[in-house]
């Protein structure tokens, strides 16, 4: 079977969100399980990716027809676990970094990116059984495909999945890019609202043969009004297309016995060094050193209205009563930012604010902190759960969403639990959820035994690829 996986982003060469991990571990894990597959990670050249570290070697040139003339495009590959392509031309190169402030600016550049993707495997005598997009960016490849397959022989036993990282983002602006290069918006009888009708993520759900959200718990979301962006009464005539599969973890990176950036390494069953990291967290933000056995609170996040990161200084201030500290770690709304801020300044012995993204500062959070707050208003999947139960550090998490599939609340499953939950998006839910939480830290066994359950949970993209890999098969099969 022969797979084109699309992306905008994929780490290790580039990544802003989970979109990168995912598009970096699932193809990897894909060849894993089956070594036979021929699958292919196809991204945009962007102008940061690290060209010593990848060195880049030409693989094709071709062109994209546009309305006002055909555009040069180039593709290179570098040595990697998998074959990988990059794309480059004028509307890539005119962009710079992954994404601009508005899809409305990213509207040329991954338009252009989707259809270069195609053409290059045509231009490779490369036909994929299965094209796998990734939100938005590369919804257009999807329609494209549906467009060319009654009328391109090379195309015609192509099936086509989606996968929704985070519905919100539809590609506003980008229908006008869209048309430019040839793809007319979807026609009146589609069943999508008029609004929708050239905005590239609905053509992409329009069009595909399977639909994946990055959680169970998300693909029934997306069908409600109050998650559905307005798409919920189209998305529920494709509900026979559309499946949950939850996102994986990259273990062997994300492991505190052998993760360089953990000071004092450790293993569920030798939990003892994590006391060390705990002093060693301390230490490096400069939180003093309380009285007795005094927990850890840590926040690892973009700072915005989604995460849920402004209901923390006011959870917090109605914790005021108990013994508590707290590292937050940060980067985006400015008034989440200035909040964040006041809250230090109002409880400079309790409290550190690092706005920015330190990536080894977060590890070491999640190694030396003993909960983490994880208030999202909606969360598709979520990786810092995983990365947090992992390292030991007990994820204190709103019920939506890939949290409500990974989490287990302590007073629900007390033999199984991982964490606690809490139903609303409001201070006053998080902070009863902490005072739950607290009252289990105060009996140290029983916290323990919840912080092995959580670092034993197998996250790995095992189960997630098996899942993936029965859905091409099946496409396939419907294909012939």
């Amino acid at each position: 079977m022969r797979v084109m996986f699309l992306a905008a982003e994929a780490a290790p060469f580039f990544k802003i969100g989970g979109l990168g991990d995912v598009a970096g571990s699932l193809p990897r894990a894909l060849k894993a399980l089956q070594p036979d597959l021929d699958i292919r990670l196809v991204l945009p050249l962007h102008d940061t990716l690290d060209r010593e570290r990848f060195p880049l070697q030409p693989v094709a040139a071709f062109t994209v027809p546009h309305r006002n003339g055909p555009i040069l495009a180039e593709a290179y590959t570098t040595p990697w676990d998998i074959p990988i392509y990059f794309i480059s031309g004028a509307p890539i190169v005119l962009e710079h970094g992954v994404y601009a402030a508005h899809p409305s600016q990213d509207g040329p550049k991954y338009a252009f990116f989707s259809l270069a993707a195609l053409e290059l495997a045509r231009v490779l005598g490369w036909k994929p059984d299965i094209v796998h997009a990734h939100d938005w960016h590369t919804a257009p490849a999807v329609y494209a495909v549906a467009l060319r397959r009654e009328h391109d022989p090379f195309w015609t036993h192509t099936h086509t999945v989606l996968t929704v990282h985070n519905l919100p983002y539809l590609g506003q602006g980008a229908g006008p890019s869209l048309q430019a290069f040839g793809l007319p918006p979807a026609p009146a009888e589609s069943g999508l609202p008029d609004w929708a009708r050239n905005l590239p993520l609905p053509l992409g759900l329009w069009a595909a043969d399977a639909i994946t959200t990055v959680s169970p718990t998300y693909a029934r979301e997306i069908l409600t009004p109050e998650f559905g962006c307005g798409l919920e009464d189209f998305l529920r005539t494709r509900a026979d297309r559309l499946t949950g599969i939850l996102n994986g973890l990259d273990t062997t990176s994300w492991d505190p016995a052998h993760d360089p950036e953990v000071p004092h390494p450790f293993t569920a069953d030798d939990l003892a060094p994590r006391e060390a990291n705990r002093r060693a967290l301390r230490d490096e933000v400069r939180l003093p050193d309380p009285q007795g056995r005094v927990p850890i609170l840590g926040a690892v996040s973009r700072l915005t209205p989604q995460k849920g990161m402004d209901l923390i200084p006011q959870a917090l201030t109605l914790l005021e009563d108990l013994p508590w500290q707290a590292v937050l770690l940060g980067s985006g709304d400015e008034e989440i930012a200035a909040a964040w801020q006041a809250l230090a300044a109002r409880y400079p012995d309790r409290v550190r604010v690092v706005i920015g993204y330190d990536p080894g500062l977060a590890r070491r959070i999640y190694a030396g902190a003993d909960m983490l707050l994880i208030p999202s208003r909606y969360e598709p999947c979520g990786l810092v759960q995983m990365m947090a139960m992992r390292y030991g550090c007990v994820p204190v998490a709103r019920e939506t969403g890939g949290l409500a599939d990974t989490v287990l609340d302590f007073d629900l499953y007390p033999r199984r639990s991982t964490g606690f939950l809490f139903p609303e998006a409001t201070a006053k839910s998080l902070a009863f959820a902490l005072r739950r939480a607290f009252a289990l830290f105060a009996a140290p066994r029983r916290w323990t035994a919840l912080q092995r359950r959580g670092m034993r949970r197998d996250f790995s993209w095992r189960a997630s690829a098996r899942a993936y890999e029965r859905l091409y098969e099946r496409l396939k099969m419907e294909g012939g």
